[in-house]
């Protein structure tokens, strides 16, 4: 019994990549109704394994795609949008139980941009609540699922987008980034996934009001050129004058980089054995193609920094938790949020006479981040401190204190290029004990976005990315019974 969920196949969109797919599309190869159609068979085949797909909306999709103007972008290429940011006419629900969601009346700041490039929207992916957790699951209702193994979790907070993508449904899914939320996800379902730096696309209307902006918007991939050509696309659409354009970035680049090594956490915490061997494996090769690669021996935070992060991420649950009547929805009952969202509110509430103190030292961490690069071009670390946990593991239903420390210990690497503002990009790189996914973390200086694009390119082309429908099953990989 295979443990694999996907749903590649001899049909309109094979195994191609969005790139290629908008190519066929573009040359009149295939149809973007065809496209559409061959993405909701494999969305209706995979779905009850998976429990990605919180909105469906395939027949508005099939009119869109019947419609869709050839041309150039991402023209006709079917994807998912996460359930956090408005689609006109349907429901956003933030992955919450705690109010009903009503359709939305317009496209969000965001959802403008990217749909802009031409893609058609089949509905919206899964989300843990508010996005505060690091593997989709719920208080109530059915988790979301890996599809690499459905055992195990599918990450967070874009899960859901990750497991479509992953399992083939469609080429590439919107995600977004608060805290590691594409990065995570791509790690643990063998994606690329990149955050990139704070200001590159533009932010939906709670991102601008945020005291420190930690969320991007983004896209989580099956290739690195996807990944480029969505952030050249999104260029096209509008640009930040303060930024140095990312460009189109087509290869590897030719220059050799400094390259430091991170291979533990920013507390100084190991990470595990598995984690830490793909990262050696992952410097090897860079060194080995010529960079100047070197263990750090001071990382760019410490235990302030993630302390810190710690009372903000309360503090937007705070936020949430006692403001969800007048800022999510009227019928918002905060008895209905899950151990997490209400423990992050009472973490805040116990710090709250650190706010200012806090804010200041986060905000300053942007200054501190892009002098740690005055040495280095790249930072190379894990994603993850150890490899992806079974579902359950950082299930909501356990208490506030116990998810809380796996929490802490299980994301160390991602929040620091939230909270500076800095780009990161997710990897998949290597593998498990259990055949899952590692992937590694490049992190590179602000408005830097093409190194890391560069850089990714040339790993891709050394290391071709394991295939979720080619690589041999492995015997100690089944499914409980």
């Amino acid at each position: 019994m295979s443990t694999r969920v996907h749903a590649f196949g001899d049909d309109a969109l094979s195994d191609h990549d969005a790139t290629a797919l908008a190519e066929l599309i573009r040359t009149r190869k295939i149809s973007p109704l065809e496209a559409v159609d061959a993405a909701i068979e494999r969305a209706e085949r995979v779905e009850p394994a998976l429990d990605a797909i919180v909105v469906r909306d395939f027949e508005n999709a099939r009119k869109a795609a019947a419609a869709t103007p050839i041309g150039t972008g991402f023209a006709g290429v079917p994807t998912f949008v996460k359930d956090n940011i408005d689609i006109a006419s349907l429901p956003t629900n933030h992955g919450t139980r705690a109010f009903v969601a009503r359709p939305a009346k317009a496209d969000g700041v965001f959802a403008t941009q990217f749909l802009a490039q031409g893609v058609v929207n089949l509905g919206k992916s899964a989300l843990p609540e508010f996005g505060f957790n690091a593997s989709t699951e719920f208080r109530e209702g059915v988790p979301t699922r890996n599809p690499w193994n459905p055992i195990y979790s599918a990450g967070a907070s874009s899960g859901g987008a990750a497991a479509l993508v992953a399992a083939g449904v469609v080429p590439l899914a919107h995600g977004n980034d608060g805290g590691g939320s594409i990065r995570i996800p791509a790690a643990v379902c063998g994606l690329v996934g990149l955050k990139a730096t704070r200001g590159r696309l533009r932010e939906e209307k709670l991102s601008q009001a945020m005291p420190v902006k930690l969320v991007m918007e983004g896209v989580l991939t099956r290739s690195v050129r996807d990944t480029a050509n969505f952030f050249a696309n999104a260029e096209e659409q509008y640009r930040n004058s303060a930024l140095r354009p990312i460009g189109r970035v087509l290869a590897p680049g030719s220059r050799r980089l400094r390259i430091g090594v991170l291979p533990d956490t920013v507390v100084g915490n190991p990470a595990d054995s598995e984690t830490r061997a793909t990262v050696t494996a992952a410097a090897a090769l860079l060194a080995e193609s010529g960079h100047h690669v070197e263990e750090l021996s001071v990382p760019p935070a410490g235990e302030q920094f993630a302390q810190d992060f710690a009372v903000y991420w309360g503090l937007l649950s705070f936020f949430v938790a006692t403001t969800g009547r007048l800022s999510v929805a009227r019928d918002f009952d905060s008895a209905r949020l899950d151990n997490l969202t209400i423990g992050l509110r009472d973490h805040y509430r116990a710090n709250l006479l650190r706010t200012p103190a806090v804010l200041y030292r986060l905000r300053r961490s942007a200054a501190e981040y892009s002098r740690f690069f005055d040495n280095y071009d790249v930072v190379l670390s894990p994603v993850l401190a150890h490899t992806t946990p079974e579902i359950g593991y950082l299930s909501p239903l356990q208490s506030f204190d116990e998810l809380f420390e796996k929490l802490r210990n299980y994301v160390s690497f991602t929040p620091l290029n939230n909270a500076s503002g800095g780009p990161a990009i997710s990897l998949p790189f290597g593998e498990s004990s259990l055949g899952l996914p590692i992937g590694v973390h490049l992190s590179a200086n602000h408005g830097d976005e093409a190194t890391l694009l560069e850089l990714a390119y040339e790993i891709e082309q050394a290391t071709p990315w394991r295939r979720i429908d080619t690589v041999p099953e492995r015997a100690d990989c089944r499914l409980s019974e």
